[in-house]
C-alpha cells in the first residue's frame, strides 16, 4: 500500500545556503582555512584548472571544458571561451555572475581576464587557453 499524504511530507522543511568556508590550499599543504570571497577565488581557481568529463571523483557539473578548444579557429575559440568559463562557475550558487571579459591572442594561446561576481563580492581573475 503507497501513502496517501505525500504533501505532508514535504511540509516543515527550510532551506539555507551551506557556509563557504573551506580548507586554504597553498601549492604543497593545506593549512587553515577561509571563507567568504577568499574560497570563492579558491573555487574559481580549482574549477578552471579541471578539465570537466576527464576525472571521474568530480561530478559532471565540475570544471570546465577546454580540451576540445585545440586546433580550432581563434574567431571561434574566443566567444566559445566566454560561454565555457561563465557556465562553469555559474555552477557555484555564490557566484551571481561572471562579465568584463578581455582576450589577447599569441600565437596558440588565448589570455582572458574577467571579473567574477559573487554573493561576498568582486574579483578579478585570468586563465591562459591553449588553442
Amino acid at each position: 500500500m503507497l501513502p496517501q499524504g505525500m504533501d505532508e511530507l514535504k511540509q516543515g522543511f527550510i532551506f539555507g545556503v551551506q557556509p563557504s568556508r573551506t580548507f586554504q590550499m597553498h601549492q604543497d599543504t593545506i593549512r587553515g582555512t577561509i571563507d567568504q570571497i577568499q574560497a570563492v577565488q579558491q573555487a574559481v581557481f580549482l574549477i578552471l584548472n579541471v578539465e570537466r568529463y576527464q576525472w571521474l571523483i568530480y561530478s559532471w557539473n565540475y570544471g570546465v571544458e577546454l580540451k576540445s578548444l585545440i586546433g580550432q579557429p581563434v574567431e571561434f575559440c574566443i566567444p566559445e571561451i566566454e560561454r565555457r568559463i561563465k557556465e562553469a562557475l555559474l555552477q557555484d550558487d555564490r557566484i551571481t555572475s561572471v562579465e568584463q571579459f578581455q582576450f589577447q591572442v599569441e600565437k596558440d594561446v588565448v589570455h582572458t581576464t574577467f571579473t567574477v561576481v559573487s554573493i561576498f563580492g568582486t574579483f578579478d581573475t585570468k586563465l591562459e587557453v591553449n588553442i
